[in-house]
């Protein structure tokens, strides 16, 4: 089984970048691909430029990306309450492609932000609007004050009862790879 893991921002200290890194490495039974948007960065996604462009090659890539994989983990970034404009950009090219982005794939959907909140209101929005893109969310996840519960040095979660959560959210896709050998 293969999984593809990012973080839908395109910041490239991003602290989601961190999270779903860490989360990645905790799948055991799975090959995991670390996905930077940044190899995708495109036009900002219009009628006007996808009739002058057609589909652009690197949407894609992506949406191969997402249909040759068994399984998805993400973590968003919040910008103003919502997704950022270089995840959301990619989502709007992908799903002209195939409207069905997710592709029945089963995901862990995760965030986080230096707030309380753990960017939660995007959270909220991707585990809501996923399933109508045809995603399957086993699991999410919001890590509040990423700075306090995340040790940098280490690349880790600093709290058990955090760590212990974030690892049952990542054991589904692991159950997954279980259920996909019998």
């Amino acid at each position: 089984m293969k999984v593809i893991a990012f973080a839908a921002t395109n910041h490239s200290k991003s602290i989601n970048k961190q999270l779903v890194e860490y989360a990645a490495s905790l799948l055991t039974k799975v090959e995991v691909e670390i996905i930077d948007l940044n190899h995708y960065e495109l036009p900002l996604y219009g009628q006007d430029k996808e009739e002058e462009l057609g589909h652009p090659k690197l949407a894609k890539a992506f949406i191969e990306k997402i249909a040759n994989s068994d399984g998805i983990i993400i973590s968003f970034a919040e910008h103003n309450g919502s997704y950022t404009v270089a995840y959301k950009n990619i989502f709007d090219w992908c799903s002209r492609i195939e409207p069905k982005v997710y592709q029945k794939k089963p995901m862990v959907l995760l965030a986080t932000s230096s707030g309380s909140a753990g960017a939660s209101s995007v959270l909220t929005t991707a585990v809501q609007s996923s399933p109508y893109f045809d995603g399957e969310v086993k699991a999410s996840l919001s890590i509040p004050s990423f700075f306090d519960n995340f040790d940098s040095k280490k690349q880790k979660l600093k709290h058990g009862e955090l760590d212990e959560k974030l690892r049952d959210a990542v054991s589904h896709l692991n159950l997954l790879s279980d259920n996909h050998s019998k």
